[in-house]
């Protein structure tokens, strides 16, 4: 066996057996070289056969990295629901007392929407702050205040362009976070007692706001890896009275795909005709893993009739709790429920994310972390296949940081909570993420957090319960 084709042999073992992962950095070329007493182009042949072979990967200006495993064979979780459902909304129906703290604040937090804080330029946005704190005004008009900060306003717009679609500032409505530009959508399209039509599953705070709102909810089957059935969604508006359609084009929360740009169009087709409004929640937009980014439907509404709700807590600065919505035909009734009630969103933080916008590199910052969030998708996914039952099922997300694990019949994923959360392991449990409270044997996990061996205990922990509980 020549020189080099010892190297690749070596390397692809430490990598097949665990001692190198996904992300882990190799020696520079001089390096190796060094090392091993050999020349340098051995080094370059043996890392050619290894970059052919898709387990290394070369950065730029950076070097050489084990490469993130590609989809592991899980097969997709099923369609959850076979028809659409109506569900009423009961204000006294509340969710378990401490639900909210199960899933987050646990020692292995598993069961959060809340990314990894370290994956954050927390250091670079506390230096914006402080520069933005120096300047002696934020805004010059009440309107400013309203609206929001014009220069995070423009930059907003600007990203859209970026994106290849069109956003005028002045239809831009800064908020306090995605959920509350999601809330004052809702309330400018709908009334309490009015029917929503949502995805299912669906982020389990939106089925709260709808709750908290008065909404009924109108459920849609909904495939994991291109959403809704545009034939199925026009029979039942057709069939039904709906206020407004609340959906997620883009790294679906829990499904995680990315609906394909021809579909979206034909969404917006279809809504219109339908004179039906959609809220577009698209807080994950900024983590596909692709390297050209799916617009979002936002992109083909040429009638104001898309309000596509955005946020920087996924992608940027958790803390901030800075979002937007782009509202058009909607904006003025929007500001409006805006001014009623927060007035306006805090300024210091609106003008520390402009700053950094203009004066960072995002866009850097954004590689690094869906490289990271796709490989620690990717090892998750590799462990719930190595230590999970045999029948289990798994999404495999466009982007976003979340997994939905389909688990066989036997396991009840509320009892599973219940056991992990006295192991102070937090996960989500199924049913949260429906009206009907559905998908009692689907968990949904959090794959944001650096791997390590207690995360790894963790998830073969989780896999025995799961076993155990089909016996």
């Amino acid at each position: 066996m020549t020189r080099y084709m010892e190297i690749v042999e070596e390397m692809a073992n430490l990598i097949a057996d665990g001692s190198l992962r996904p992300g882990d950095p190799l020696p520079s070329v001089r390096t190796a070289a060094a090392q091993r007493k050999i020349s340098k182009g051995t080094v370059v042949q043996a890392y050619s056969v290894l970059e052919n072979r898709r387990l290394i990967e070369a950065r730029p200006q950076s070097g050489f990295y084990v490469r993130a495993r590609g989809p592991i064979s899980t097969q997709l979780p099923r369609v959850g629901l076979t028809r659409p459902s109506v569900v009423r909304s009961d204000p006294r129906e509340r969710m378990r007392e401490t639900l909210g703290d199960l899933v987050g604040a646990r020692v292995t937090s598993l069961g959060s929407s809340f990314a990894d804080p370290s994956l954050f330029p927390m250091q670079s946005l506390n230096k914006a702050l402080s520069a933005a704190s120096r300047q002696s005004s934020y805004g010059d008009t009440l309107v400013d205040l309203q609206l929001g900060l014009p220069a995070l306003r423009r930059a907003i717009a600007k990203r859209y362009l970026e994106m290849g679609y069109v956003v005028p500032m002045d239809e831009i409505v800064i908020t306090c976070g995605g959920m509350e530009a999601i809330s004052l959508s809702l309330q400018a399209v709908a009334h309490p007692g009015d029917l929503v039509l949502i995805d299912s599953p669906m982020f389990f705070s939106g089925l709260q706001l709808l709750k908290q709102l008065g909404l009924n909810a109108l459920e849609m089957p909904t495939d994991p890896q291109d959403g809704l059935d545009l034939g199925v969604l026009d029979r039942t508006l057709s069939r039904h009275k709906v206020a407004a359609c609340l959906l997620m084009t883009n790294c679906q929360n829990p499904l995680g795909f990315t609906m394909p740009e021809a579909k979206k169009r034909e969404l917006v087709k279809l809504l219109l005709r339908h004179g039906v409004p959609l809220v577009e929640n698209d807080v994950y937009a900024e983590l596909q893993f692709d390297l050209l980014k799916s617009r979002a439907a936002k992109a083909f509404d040429a009638n104001g009739m898309v309000l596509h709700c955005g946020s920087f807590t996924k992608c940027l600065a958790p803390g901030f709790k800075i979002g937007w919505v782009a509202a058009g035909r909607f904006r003025e009734a929007i500001a409006n429920r805006k001014f009623a009630t927060t007035l306006g969103t805090s300024v210091p933080p609106q003008a520390a994310i402009a700053h950094y916008l203009l004066h960072n590199a995002y866009d850097r910052h954004l590689r690094n972390l869906r490289q990271q969030l796709q490989e620690r998708v990717n090892q998750m996914s590799g462990a719930i296949a190595s230590h999970f039952p045999s029948e289990t099922r798994l999404s495999r997300p466009a982007g976003g940081f979340v997994l939905w694990i389909q688990l066989p019949e036997a396991v009840d994923s509320f009892k599973l909570f219940e056991f992990a959360a006295n192991r102070d392991i937090g996960i989500a449990p199924g049913p949260i993420f429906s009206a009907r409270r559905r998908y009692r044997n689907f968990i949904r996990l959090n794959c944001s957090h650096a791997w390590s061996a207690s995360l790894d205990e963790a998830l073969q922990w989780l896999g025995r319960s799961a076993i155990d509980m089909c016996v």
